[in-house]
């Protein structure tokens, strides 16, 4: 027996929730206090026959039926009130809306259905069930002018609506008050919201399915790639052919990535041509024996997960490069992480090989440990030994690469319409915007017409990556491409499409849709939505980002976080490390929807900011279980009240005065924000918390002061503590609580 909801029924009836319940307390419902109450399908029907319309011979009568009861209330507790002034326990609490507030006005007009308040010149605080309501004393009720009637509308059964959704917009679309449904998330969905928040999309067809309206989410984005796709036809079997893998690069800096690159290319630029590769684009195509390999040429791992954040999974196969003389750096452990993340086959390439300090068997011990185990110790990852001067292991490499490629039966359909992804664009003179395009499937012709992006254009001019003129361009191709209406962004999809008006079109939608969401950001998994994600089936692993200040912490935080897994929940460390939390950890957060964990580390002022663009959750603690209590507690959605940590402000010191008597004190200059004299601060040397604590004081020149602000020098002295250096940093921050809520 399904019940029904008081504020469903109001809402039916087309009347206020307050006008039900007294209705419901003059049928003897005495247990209805709130809209949130429910009644029986019995008691439902008996207070709805209250509410039906009268029948138009005698419209009075009825009318004036429901008036003389409600005088009557009016009169009763006019009774009350006089019986029992002083006695406010007694009085009967309206029902009202938790959060809602209630004005009293005696210049406010009668309006339909609403009870008008004299006022008054002091408050007090009753108990009500569902919290603190703030009431006036000696409010006295005064007769309702008219009784509102039963609205009857049109229901809408079916919308359709675009994303972004916000309350806003469902409030139009429903032709529901924004208010009720703010209220609706917050009381029965947990859910906070503002009236121009953007709403997830199961929440919208949860509220879709509660209201009865069916919500139809069109992602016309989603769907225009696979349209394209199905505007090619059919792919058959047989028109399918290898195609070259796409590789790239990653290692620690000065490794050698860009001199065995460059060696790569030299070796496969034809005899006699002149100046060798005569332009740029970002990727290079190498042929060996009738087959041919892709090279991506990317800055870092941090450009190889930018790009795989915005969803262009472009690489098929990662070359590791590690210097045989050098072995692991905290550079190659991020870049085998980016990796790792992507889920990419990798193929080691250790470089250097002929310098006198090489010892590859070290490197191949360092990377074992890492998991990257050598095929000829019973792994499945192969290691070539290389060298960019004397060519050693060149072949060799590109042989391995191919094989990896045939593994992976790596395959496209060149009689489709081109479609891949943009890696580079720039406005060029003479030829106006210019995008260096990898050609991902079917093959890109002159004169073919792209939508890429928020862009559109002809394909007027194709050039190779030796700068050639081309006529078309098939699979696994890197080319140049000319022109484009605007310049795309690293990552755009594009595609070939057959009419330019339709490109047109969808490009100016997206740039309208694009200002449109600019609030709206991908919602990365944080503590605080945790456990929600975990109950609707959305978070099967919890993925950290773990840095640390020595490498003994990171061992014994890595392996505490890790014995938080459960059968149905695992936590992965994605990357770990020693150091300050940077850039490319808040890259590779963003990416793979990680958390980020800091333990007695900072986070370096970009890679802050970043994160907040980004709305990744970084976590910063002095004491390894809490990090190990806050997590397990969030996983079983028992958070405790946040204490949110916020940065004031960076200050450098520049001098180090010693004063007898007094100790080292601080010359400083204030590089960002502010520092004050009663923040917490704490001391930085090479991104590690060294000091956590209070100033003892804080002066210009030799004057006492409250604060100083960003681009000002002061002198300070921390409170119990000495040992400071030239190039500290001294960070200003201060505690913050946060009621914490479990958002979806």
């Amino acid at each position: 027996m399904e019940k029904v909801r008081i504020s469903l029924l109001a809402k039916e009836l087309g009347i206020k929730s307050a006008i039900l319940i007294e209705k419901c307390h003059e049928k003897g419902l005495s247990h209805i206090h709130h809209h949130a109450n429910t009644l029986i399908p019995e008691q439902a029907e008996m207070i709805k026959q209250l509410f039906q319309p009268v029948k138009k011979t005698a419209p009075a009568k009825e009318e004036s039926k429901i008036k003389d009861v409600v005088a009557k209330q009016v009169i009763e507790r006019k009774k009350e009130d006089k019986l029992t002034p002083q006695t406010e326990a007694n009085k009967v609490v309206k029902p009202i809306q938790p959060g809602k507030v209630v004005r009293f006005n005696k210049d406010v007009p009668r309006q339909q259905g609403v009870a008008k308040f004299t006022p008054v010149k002091t408050f007090w605080k009753k108990k009500h069930p569902h919290g603190f309501v703030q009431h006036k004393k000696h409010a006295r009720l005064e007769e309702i002018s008219e009784i509102k009637k039963p609205i009857v509308r049109d229901k809408e059964t079916k919308v359709v609506m675009e994303p972004p959704i916000t309350v806003k917009d469902l409030s139009f679309k429903l032709g529901i008050r924004a208010n009720d449904i703010i209220t609706k998330l917050l009381l029965e969905h947990n859910v906070r919201a503002t009236i121009n928040q953007i709403l997830n999309e199961d929440i919208v067809q949860m509220l879709g399915i509660e209201y009865g309206i069916e919500i139809e989410i069109n992602k016309r984005d989603a769907e225009e790639e696979r349209d394209f796709i199905i505007e090619q036809g059919p792919t058959r079997a047989e028109d399918r052919v290898y195609r070259a893998p796409i590789v790239t690069f990653l290692g620690h800096v000065d490794h050698g990535k860009t001199s065995l690159l460059d060696s790569i290319r030299q070796t496969n630029v034809a005899a006699g041509e002149v100046g060798g590769i005569t332009q740029h684009i970002g990727a290079h195509k190498v042929e060996m024996n009738g087959k041919y390999v892709v090279f991506l040429d990317t800055p870092g791992h941090e450009a190889f997960t930018s790009m795989r954040a915005r969803g262009a999974n472009v690489t098929d196969v990662v070359v590791l490069v590690v210097a045989a003389d050098d072995g692991v750096m905290p550079q190659t452990e991020e870049a085998l992480n980016h990796a790792k993340a992507a889920n990419v086959p990798i193929v080691v390439a250790l470089n250097k090989i002929d310098k006198p300090g090489a010892n590859p068997l070290r490197v191949r011990q360092q990377l074992a440990s890492l998991e990257l185990i050598p095929e000829d110790w019973g792994g499945k990852t192969q290691f070539v030994e290389t060298s960019a001067v004397t060519k050693k292991g060149i072949d060799t490499l590109l042989e391995r690469l191919l094989l990896e490629s045939e593994i992976l039966e790596l395959k496209a359909n060149p009689k489709n319409q081109a479609r891949g992804v943009v890696l580079e664009a720039h406005l060029s003179e003479g030829r106006g915007v210019v995008a260096n395009v990898l050609i991902q499937d079917g093959t890109l012709r002159q004169g073919d017409i792209i939508l890429c992006g928020k862009t559109y254009g002809r394909a007027r001019l194709i050039t190779n990556d030796r700068g050639v003129e081309v006529k078309d361009a098939g699979p696994s191709t890197p080319v140049a491409v000319a022109d484009f209406s605007e310049v795309p962004e690293a990552g755009d999809k594009f595609y070939v499409v057959n009419d330019i008006q339709k490109a047109r079109e969808i490009a100016h939608e997206r740039q309208k849709k694009e200002r449109e969401s600019a609030l709206s950001k991908h919602q990365h998994v944080t503590l605080d939505s945790l456990y929600s994600k975990i109950a609707e089936g959305k978070v099967k692993e919890i993925r950290v980002i773990l840095k640390a200040d020595y490498k003994g912490s990171v061992e014994v935080l890595k392996k505490a976080l890790e014995e938080l897994s459960t059968t149905e929940i695992k936590v992965k460390i994605l990357h770990c490390g020693v150091g300050g939390i940077t850039e490319s950890d808040v890259l590779l957060a963003d990416a793979s929807d990680a958390l980020i964990i800091g333990f007695y580390v900072t986070t370096e002022d970009k890679a802050r900011i970043l994160a907040e663009e980004k709305g990744v959750d970084v976590r910063l603690y002095k004491i390894i279980y809490d990090a190990t209590n806050e997590i397990k507690a969030a996983m079983e959605g028992m958070l405790e009240p946040e204490s949110k940590e916020v940065v004031l402000g960076q200050v450098e010191i520049r001098q180090v005065y010693n004063i007898s008597k007094y100790g080292n004190v601080a010359g400083c200059y204030v590089k960002t924000g502010k520092i004050t004299r009663n923040s917490s601060i704490r001391l930085i040397r090479n991104s590690i918390i060294v000091y956590d604590g209070k100033l003892e004081s804080l002066k210009i020149v030799k004057d006492d002061v409250k604060e100083v602000r960003a681009g000002f020098e002061c002198g300070l002295k921390i409170a119990n503590y000495g040992d400071i250096k030239v190039g500290d940093i001294v960070e200003a921050y201060e505690i913050q609580k946060i009621a914490r809520t479990l958002t979806g």
